[in-house]
């Protein structure tokens, strides 16, 4: 008869940090998203503007389901096949999404899929795939990166490149760039050379550059970002209103709810240029509150990828904690003017369901690489070796969990058993180990 008793361990630091850094950012999105919208979608007639509100709380639940998902099965799910089949799934979603009357277009740019208020963006989804694969690549083949430039990148420039292509295509030069960023500092925490890195460098600033003035949405927007007070009222007047809000704000903010640029003046208030809508509301406190919890979550995350057990652990747990702070300082970048216009989301803060599902996944798959295994014991019933020290049979007893289970206490016990029948019959076994020997011979 077999009892079975788990001994449950405290969560270590990094695991504690990053439940509450993401829970904190997912409460502060939802009060941030309702005080951004409402307004607006008053103004506009639609009731009390609470839909997307709505949309952001079921989208939080579904991902905060995944979030817990990913902490207790995420890494056992992941297997090389499943991440091939998520990565060919995705582009399969990134082709379908470019196809006219599959994709839906708004203002200009073709990235969604859905219908109504229910929509899905494939990128998302892309992103995390391929973080995912190049991590296991990676991982599987540490030696490849010194064998030369070509040997290391083309096997995920095969994978990679197509996929951020069709990411452009959409066109979304501001996920691509997350991609991009994200691979790179996987690579580096890989070990590749640095003079493989200045390749990587330049090759990629020179795409970015020609993906650019290619495309005359993209080279409208990086003319905007150079020469901002020659259009403040054409394809600059979203940042220039951002900045306005941002800098209305002052220290403390003008209140809660009080703001004015939300109101019109701020194109996607509650999307790309929600941190205008902090800044104002909440003033230079807020900001610097959501770049604080952003900074718990490098903390946590980095910590969790030192003391990761495996090398596939450490790259994952380091390229999921890029992605997180590669879109969320590419977006405060922005809203600064730092960077030109991308429409990249702040991360948990902004409306944007798929992102805010992905982001959840990406912090559960974090929790389930810093959170300890469950340490079990064993106690099997069996026939008593009678002794004139009760004490010593009760080590001995003991000692069967040290042989089964990987806890301390039973490492422990079987130690102190050892020692103890050691003590008592060493020179019995001896003997009979001896006596044996020479018989087999």
């Amino acid at each position: 008869m077999a009892a079975r008793a788990t001994r449950r361990v405290a969560p270590p630091l990094e695991h504690r940090i990053l439940v509450t850094a993401a829970l904190c950012l997912l409460a502060f999105g939802a009060v941030m998203v309702y005080s951004a919208s409402s307004p607006l979608g008053v103004v506009n007639g639609h009731g009390y503007g609470t839909g997307e509100f709505f949309m952001y709380l079921v989208a939080g639940v579904l991902g905060l389901v995944l979030m817990r998902l990913g902490e207790r099965r995420g890494l056992a799910l992941l297997t090389p096949t499943v991440v091939r089949l998520l990565l060919l799934g995705s582009v399969a979603l990134l082709l379908a999404v470019l196809v006219p009357g599959v994709g839906i277009d708004l203002n200009g740019a073709r990235r969604w899929i859905g219908a109504g208020p229910v929509q899905f963006q494939p990128s998302e989804l892309a992103k995390l795939a391929l973080v995912l694969y190049v991590a296991r690549y990676l991982a599987d083949n540490p030696r490849r990166l010194g064998r030369g430039f070509r040997q290391a990148m083309a096997p995920i420039a095969v994978v990679a490149g197509p996929a951020c292509l069709l990411i452009y295509a959409e066109p979304d030069l501001g996920t691509t760039l997350v991609v991009c960023l994200t691979i790179t500092a996987l690579l580096v925490v890989a070990g590749m050379p640095g003079r493989y890195l200045m390749i990587l460098a330049s090759l990629a600033a020179g795409g970015v550059l020609l993906l650019a003035l290619g495309s005359a949405y993209q080279r409208a927007r990086l003319l905007s970002f150079l020469q901002p007070s020659q259009c403040a009222q054409t394809t600059c007047f979203q940042a220039v209103q951002g900045q306005i809000a941002l800098g209305s704000g002052g220290v403390f903010g003008v209140g809660l709810g009080s703001s004015v640029g939300k109101i019109g003046y701020v194109p996607a208030a509650q999307t790309d240029f929600i941190l205008a809508v902090v800044g104002e509301e909440l003033g230079l406190v807020g900001v610097v509150g959501v770049v604080c919890l952003y900074g718990m979550i490098a903390y946590a995350g980095l910590r969790t990828a030192r003391r990761a057990a495996t090398g596939y652990a450490k790259l994952l747990a380091t390229g999921l904690t890029s992605l997180i702070l590669c879109q969320g300082t590419l977006n405060i970048f922005v809203v600064l003017g730092i960077a030109p216009l991308t429409g990249v989301p702040l991360p948990f803060i902004s409306y944007a369901p798929t992102n805010l599902l992905v982001m959840l996944s990406t912090v559960g798959l974090l929790l389930g690489i810093a959170r300890p295994g469950a340490r079990e014991l064993r106690a099997v019933d069996g026939p008593r070796r009678r002794t004139d020290d009760a004490r010593g049979g009760r080590a001995g007893e003991r000692a069967s969990p040290g042989r089964e289970g990987t806890g301390r206490v039973g490492v422990g016990g079987a130690t102190a058993a050892g020692r103890d029948r050691r003590g008592r019959d060493g020179r019995t076994r001896r003997a009979g180990a001896g006596g044996g020997r020479r018989a087999a011979g």
